[in-house]
């Protein structure tokens, strides 16, 4: 298989598993709340208050909290899992199909570097 076949193929999978695996999962449940208007765009003008009266600036505040984030990494990890195991039953085949389509139009996929770096460079 030459080069371009083998990034064609592994694009369409990270898509599908993009899909599949992450998106729809709890991700979409946070996802789904109201989102604040801002007028300077990048946020700066929007604040929180907790609870105990703290005013804290959106960029700051922490969206997902311990618990969110170890249930919905459980939950990616037994779909890769299960998409990885699974991926000959028929009806994840047919999952797949049902989603290409609207994983293929997002954006081409490209190397993260940070993936692949020693971490000391």
């Amino acid at each position: 298989m030459n080069e371009d076949d083998q990034k064609r193929i592994a694009a369409k999978l990270a898509r599908i598993m993009a899909m599949l695996c992450v998106r729809n999962t709890q991700l979409e449940t946070l996802h789904s709340g109201l989102m604040p208007v801002t007028r300077t765009g990048d946020y700066s003008d929007v604040f929180v208050e907790d609870a105990n009266g703290r005013r804290i600036p959106w960029p700051e505040v922490s969206r997902i909290d311990e618990t969110e984030m170890r249930e919905l990494m459980q939950e990616i990890v037994n779909r890769l899992y299960t998409f990885h195991l699974e991926a000959n039953d028929p009806k994840l085949r047919a999952n797949i199909e049902r989603w290409m389509g609207a994983a293929t139009r997002w954006d081409k996929p490209e190397i993260d570097p940070r993936m692949i770096s020693r971490g000391d460079e």
